[in-house]
């Protein structure tokens, strides 16, 4: 049995093509029924769209509060019966209903519980993670809760910060481990499901 994965991008799409990426190649035993979108104008789209995937745009200002936007979001879901959500750089607080509590996943682009919370993502969280002059950083795939970076870490993959690093040149090899990290954790569910 494959997995079905719901994908929730806001940007640039890159993990989600990784994703297919692997799909294609036999690597994972996974389908992507919808693509969610936070931004009307993510590259993510296109990539989706290129792949073939069912993409759509849910905007959080079309919705009064996070809680309406948090249930458009997953009736979206459930009417695609999707196994799992991904969080692949979406960057609105989803509310989890309790039918999907231990099912929602995302990856952060650092070694939480360092360099998390609201407002930390992209160049912001390799900045941080070079102001703060620690000698490693990597990224964490975890299980959601209803706080940004928060909740049960399930894989984490490390990389060293080098002298001349900057905030691109440490971004490209802590998301050559994501890539790696976030399938990972895939398989490891897929067999779960298999078993």
């Amino acid at each position: 049995m494959s997995l079905r994965l719901a994908v929730l991008i806001s940007g640039s799409g890159r993990s989600l093509e990784n994703l297919v990426q692997q799909i294609e190649r036999g690597t994972l035993g996974a389908e992507i029924p919808i693509v969610i979108s936070s931004n009307k104008d993510a590259y993510g789209l296109v990539r989706a769209k290129r792949s073939g995937l069912c993409a759509h745009t849910l905007q959080r200002s079309d919705f009064a509060d996070n809680a309406n936007y948090s249930a458009a979001v997953f009736t979206e879901i459930r009417a695609r019966s999707c196994d799992y959500v991904c969080l692949m750089g979406f960057l609105k607080l989803l509310l989890i209903p309790a039918d999907f509590v231990g099912k929602v996943l995302n990856i952060h682009p650092a070694l939480l519980p360092s360099f998390g919370g609201k407002g930390m993502y992209g160049d912001r969280v390799h900045n941080a993670v070079l102001a703060a002059g620690v000698s490693e950083s990597g990224c964490t795939v975890h299980l959601c809760d209803n706080e940004y970076d928060h909740g049960k870490i399930l894989l984490q993959r490390r990389v060293r910060v080098l002298p001349d690093d900057d905030a691109q040149t440490l971004a490209a090899r802590v998301f050559e481990e994501e890539k790696l990290a976030y399938i990972e954790v895939l398989q490891g569910l897929a067999g779960r499901s298999r078993g």
